[in-house]
């Protein structure tokens, strides 16, 4: 199914041109070439901008999942909105600091962390972390004893709810490989007073990605809070409480919940609860304010299908080829070219590298340029050099303004570091 482009996206035709915000994507991507990632800011502060509006009776701490975009323009824009990070990586915390996060606004998840991440964010003074693991907690212990600081932490209980969206992005079920059972969790926090340096005052729950129905998000945090409950019955302090986040958003024809509709939900259940709420966004906020704007190379038709080869790759964009993922595909000039049923293909030597299968789309001329919409989020983040293939531009626009904000990589760039060894000389 094909929608319009919805204007409050910002990427809408003008006299049958593509713009994103006042810019003629064209004028971009002749400067830039292709493949790239263009940006709007507006869309991207506008979601950020919606959440923080719908929850703001309880002001929450906002942490933006880098995960989704770590790209150091679309930080900082969303650092000036009053933004926090959830960060899953050394690298996403030393991101977060050079755009001028604040640091009690930053979470630190991830299964594996290691000991020189945990003490650069314990040296960071970094809100909490959320834990997914006791042999976890005790590391941060036995670090944060050395460093002689004292430091929060949130548990990441595992609700063991299975949530409608693809498997490899379903993290709240005991299948996979996040949080903790509800069991563990429980001893952990009965067994609080033997931890030292360790403030264990949060629960922290995040069920997966790109969920579009409420059910599952609502069982999860209704199971989270009678966990809460219970535990303060027992006199455990409960201070922060991570509803994680995972909000779907609009690929092709779902229709997802709103900020305000999950709000409507949420907020109920915590009144009269002590409860300070962070929220993780990060598809919500970035996936519909970016765009992947590729060229057509040539259409290949050998009697069996046709195929719109373009320059843009998995290596570019995997979401399509990793997860089956959708992306409306429209071209940069509205065309009046006759429409073909093909798949539309990249570059790269896998048989996966596929953006879209019989998917009926103008059969424009060769050279001219197609965008893959609500590519903000995942996209660029998830890029690889697979093929030796350079990774592409990013741009971001603001009004009549646009600057390249990744600059796109050189073949230089690939083999930086590397070196052939003497005995091969």
């Amino acid at each position: 199914m094909t929608r319009s482009i919805h204007p409050i996206h910002d990427f809408h035709y003008k006299s049958g041109e593509l713009y994103c915000e006042g810019v003629k994507v064209s004028s971009i991507v002749k400067k830039t070439g292709t493949p790239v990632y263009i940006y709007s800011h507006n869309t991207l502060v506008e979601h950020f901008r919606k959440i923080k509006a719908a929850f703001d009776e309880v002001d929450p701490v906002i942490c933006f999942a880098m995960k989704a975009n770590s790209n150091l323009a679309v930080l900082k824009a969303l650092v000036r909105e009053g933004a926090g990070f959830d960060i899953v990586s050394g690298g996403e915390l030393r991101k977060a600091l050079l755009v001028g996060a604040e640091a009690k606004k930053i979470v630190y998840a991830s299964v594996g962390k290691t000991e020189a991440e945990i003490a650069d964010a314990i040296r960071a003074g970094i809100l909490l972390f959320n834990v997914e693991s006791k042999p976890e907690l005790m590391n941060i212990e036995r670090i944060a004893g050395r460093m002689k600081k004292t430091v929060q932490v949130a548990l990441r209980i595992n609700p063991d709810v299975e949530a409608p969206t693809h498997d490899k992005i379903n993290t709240g079920s005991l299948k996979k490989k996040f949080g903790i059972d509800l069991s563990t969790a429980r001893g952990i926090f009965l067994d609080h007073k033997r931890f030292k340096n360790i403030s264990i005052n949060g629960v922290h729950v995040h069920i997966g990605s790109q969920i579009t129905e409420g059910a599952p998000f609502m069982k999860a945090i209704r199971t989270a809070l009678a966990f809460i409950d219970d535990l303060l019955r027992d006199g455990v302090q409960i201070t922060y409480f991570d509803i994680g986040g995972g909000l779907g958003i609009i690929y092709s024809d779902e229709k997802p919940q709103t900020a305000l509709e999950f709000s409507n939900k949420v907020l109920p259940l915590l009144k009269g609860r002590a409860l300070r709420l962070i929220m993780e966004p990060g598809r919500f906020i970035v996936g519909n304010a970016g765009i992947f704007v590729t060229r057509k190379l040539y259409t290949k038709d050998n009697g069996v299908k046709k195929f719109m080869i373009v320059d843009g790759g998995m290596n570019d964009l995997v979401r399509p080829s990793m997860y089956g993922a959708h992306h409306e595909i429209i071209p940069l000039e509205r065309s009046e070219a006759r429409k073909i049923v093909c798949d539309v293909v990249g570059p790269i030597c896998e048989s996966a590298d596929v953006f879209a299968h019989d998917r009926k789309l103008p059969d424009v001329a060769d050279g001219k340029c197609l965008a893959l919409l609500s590519a903000g989020a995942y996209g660029f983040s998830m890029s690889s050099n697979y093929n030796v293939r350079p990774r592409a531009a990013e741009v971001m626009v603001k009004g009549g303004s646009w600057a390249v904000v990744q600059a796109r990589e050189t073949f230089k760039d690939l083999v930086q570091g590397a070196s052939i060894p003497a005995f091969l000389k």
